[in-house]
């Protein structure tokens, strides 16, 4: 029994023979469908169950669950329930919704879903809207994302992306990560420096280590330049992938990956100069605003970023917090982390309060200019 992720096209044979058996392929297609996630439940090669979800930061909606008539009262719209919920937990998404057919209610409240507002008419079938709260603080939380750079599989930091400036930390990562998951952080920034030099992923056995041997939410970055290094990173455990450079160099082949992969496990790095977007490990800065390459992103389906002011990386000076409230005014639904520059918890704060929904903090956690205590005290606040 598997539940992967398929194509629009697979998910409708199923759709139309379950829930609209007289109906035409095309006509069980939903508006937006390729912009869904779509899920099939195999048993060996057989797609026995389908659904489809519609994720955006506030909720997510799924539509079209459809289990075989062969393989029904097995538990497999269960599974299929389940899986979702566990995606979004994940995704820090906070509700998770339907239209359930009335006939359907009993089904979904055993997961917990509430009744929502009113029944109501498509056709000759009444629908009730079914809510799940997944967390009913994950649209209010600003999550501290500590970072981990990874050179010769051991912890350092560099300043200003300078690898003739290098310290070492630690030597193994995977202790520096259970420490941080010890005192209640839930998500880590991991970042391959050999990766970024090569221009392929390097360090995907720390990668390995770490989600296989915490619980925490993992971005990995760093080498990514061709679909396999998509692939080592996601079979190697990290949630999401974060792309800087390719991005800005080859967009197209970037957007393919944003369809295929889905958003939300893209983390979009935008490293920026004076407004201007930089690339090459911050060797090269372009002509691009960084207002209208965020822009075209957006306008692709992307929704989880990050930007980091290179001038203020490594040094402790504090945040460009004046970049980051002119970003969050123009696009202020996007998921936006910044990064670099913090020195101290008043920087944590202060980003906060200018709307961000999270900081990546680096050297000042290692430099002790944040302490682990005092990192764990606003953690469990």
């Amino acid at each position: 029994m598997q539940i992967r992720r398929i194509t629009t096209e697979d998910t409708l044979p199923l759709r139309r023979d379950v829930l609209y058996p007289q109906e035409t392929l095309d006509a069980v297609r939903v508006p937006g469908d390729e912009d869904g996630l779509h899920f099939g439940l195999f048993e060996e090669a057989e797609i026995v169950g389908v659904v489809s979800l519609f994720m955006r930061r506030t909720d997510a909606q799924f539509r079209k669950l459809a289990v075989h008539p062969a393989c029904q009262g097995r538990g497999y719209g269960r599974l299929l329930i389940q899986h979702l919920i566990e995606l979004c937990t994940k995704e820090h998404v906070p509700l998770l919704w339907c239209n359930a057919r009335d006939t359907a209610e009993s089904f979904y409240t055993q997961f917990g879903f509430t009744f929502e507002g009113a029944h109501f008419k498509k056709g000759n079938l009444t629908f009730c809207r079914m809510e799940l709260q997944l967390d009913k603080t994950a649209g209010e939380t600003f999550s501290i994302i500590p970072a981990i750079d990874i050179i010769d599989g051991k912890c350092v930091r560099l300043t200003q992306g300078d690898y003739a400036q290098k310290k070492v930390y630690n030597e193994h990562p995977l202790e520096v990560a259970k420490a941080f998951e010890s005192i209640g952080v839930r998500r880590l920034h991991l970042v391959d420096l050999d990766g970024a030099k090569k221009g392929e992923v390097v360090n995907w056995k720390v990668l390995e280590a770490i989600a296989g041997k915490t619980n925490l939410v993992v971005d990995f970055g760093g080498g990514i330049k061709k679909e396999e290094d998509l692939r080592i990173v996601y079979e190697n455990g990290a949630a999401m992938a974060t792309i800087g450079s390719i991005a800005v160099k080859d967009p197209a082949l970037f957007f393919g990956w944003v369809k295929t992969y889905g958003a939300e496990k893209i983390f979009l790095g935008a490293d920026v100069k004076e407004e201007k977007i930089a690339v090459g490990g911050w060797l090269e800065t372009t002509e691009l605003s960084v207002f209208d390459f965020l822009e075209s992103n957006i306008q692709q389906g992307v929704y989880n970023i990050f930007c980091t002011d290179i001038a203020k990386d490594g040094l402790l000076q504090g945040p460009s917090i004046s970049l980051y409230k002119k970003i969050l005014e123009r696009f202020p639904k996007i998921s936006f982390i910044a990064s670099g520059g913090v020195s101290a918890m008043e920087d944590v704060h202060a980003l906060e309060e200018a709307g961000c929904s999270g900081v990546i903090v680096g050297k000042a956690i290692y430099e002790d200019k944040i302490t682990m205590k005092e990192l764990e005290a606003y953690l469990k606040k």
